[in-house]
């Protein structure tokens, strides 16, 4: 085994004997028979431990066996107590996942800290296929079938082609001794009931199953390859990008094969599931334009010819303008606010507003637009819903739902930046104008 794990660092380029690492030890016997390849292999590492203190006695245990390890073999150690059932509890997620962020997190601090590069894991060939099995039971796109790499960004993971029963075997014949986690025995967890239970009556079932699946996944991931380098050209032809703003015309969806899959790996890092995916993949080719698909901090509309992904607008806290104000920032928009007298030469630009100020009640009031809100725009008799009017402009979906309007004693005076209500107009009459200008 040590000549097949040298050859496949080799081959992988996982590791490098000119620069040293962070080795997770959890004194399990994947860590064990991992770090003694490590050290045949004259690889330079630190090793990190962390105790959770979740089997009492247990977890103190495997702490001092790995510290007589690293000592045994002259290691630097670095030691963390964590308490992962108060992080649980405070994010409402499983002790298992609380003490998986936990561990990372901390790996990733120290890697820099000791300036080391990148975090040696012992996941092996058994676990790859849990977690594939695992993503399957989910519900997963190319990434999930694909299981865990060699190596992504500072995780390393060189014992991913090797089995259980070779690294028994290993340990076995070089008398390397590890700590049990009783844990691993219980069928709580999902994990664990996969491995102990459903995984050995498929191998039961299907005595070659083992090898197939491992191969079809091999076969699968070169798939994916392929697949992500269509993506990305895709991507980067069809998908247009403005700020946090981004757009997809619908002729890059309708008739295209594998449009959802597509549409899926665009959307996954923002938070959107497959099913998302695949509805708005559905209202593209029969549009319904105003359909809105949200994730918690982004939201995918679809308006008149294109999918618009965009970050939802935090709340607008309304704003409060008095007659004396002489300037206003809305947002990142800054505004003059000035009296004077008539006679002057009317602005029409529609990013400025000139009013009648006899007829505004302060305090004014600006805030975001809202489903019923109706006034009377300039030069017309009779009044529009605003959601109306803004589709008679063709304003798009991610315009719309930054738009503000005016409101003096509770009626509109001015959609801002786009046109001043016929009430609040300047007349033969008007004596005094308030002219809000745009800055910037």
């Amino acid at each position: 085994m040590i000549t097949a794990f040298k050859e496949h660092i080799r081959q992988k380029s996982l590791l490098d004997e000119n620069f040293s690492y962070l080795f997770a030890c959890s004194g399990g016997i994947d860590s064990m028979v991992l770090g003694d390849l490590l050290l045949k292999s004259d690889i330079q590492f630190e090793v990190a431990h962390v105790n959770f203190g979740l089997r009492s006695h247990e977890s103190d245990g495997d702490e001092e066996f790995v510290k007589k390890w690293a000592e045994k073999n002259q290691l630097r150690l670095h030691n963390h107590h964590a308490d992962a059932m108060a992080v649980a509890e405070e994010k409402k997620i499983s002790i298992q996942m609380a003490a998986r962020e936990i561990r990372y997190a901390w790996f990733e601090k120290l890697n820099t800290e000791r300036k080391l590069s990148g975090i040696i894991l012992a996941h092996q060939e058994d676990d790859q296929l849990e977690t594939i099995f695992l993503n399957l039971l989910r519900g997963t796109g190319m990434e999930g079938i694909q299981g865990m790499a060699d190596r992504k960004g500072l995780l390393i993971r060189p014992l991913l082609p090797f089995s259980r029963g070779e690294i028994e075997n290993y340990a076995k014949e070089n008398g390397i001794s590890w700590r049990e986690d009783s844990s691993n025995l219980k069928t709580d967890y999902k994990r664990n009931k996969l491995r102990l239970e459903a995984l050995p009556a498929l191998y039961e079932v299907a005595s070659d199953a083992r090898k197939n699946i491992l191969g079809s996944f091999v076969r699968l991931k070169d798939s994916a390859k392929a697949f992500n380098h269509l993506f990305e050209n895709w991507k980067k032809d069809q998908i247009r990008v403005d700020g946090d703003y981004q757009f997809l015309p619908f002729h890059a969806i309708q008739n295209t094969p594998g449009a959802v899959s597509l549409v899926f790996h665009w959307l996954k890092p923002f938070g959107f599931n497959s099913d998302q995916a695949e509805g708005i993949v559905d209202a593209c080719s029969n549009p319904q334009a105003g359909k809105i698909f949200e994730t918690g901090a982004y939201q995918a509309s679809i308006d008149r010819e294109e999918v618009i992904l965009s970050p939802k607008h935090q709340n607008f806290d309304p704003i409060e303008i008095n007659r004396d104000d002489i300037g206003l920032t809305i947002e990142e928009d800054r505004y003059e606010l000035i009296k004077m007298d008539t006679g002057s030469r009317m602005d029409t630009l529609r990013e400025n507003a000139m009013l009648d100020f006899e007829k505004l009640d302060f305090p004014l009031e600006i805030r975001s637009w809202e489903l019923g809100d109706r006034f009377i725009p300039l030069g017309m008799k009779n009044s529009k819903k605003i959601s109306d009017f803004l589709i008679d402009l063709k304003v798009s979906l991610a315009e719309k739902s930054k738009v503000k309007v005016l409101i003096s004693n509770g009626k509109i005076a001015w959609v801002i930046g786009y046109r001043i209500a016929d009430w609040a107009k300047c007349d033969a009459s008007t004596r005094k104008i308030y002219y809000i200008k745009h800055l910037s």
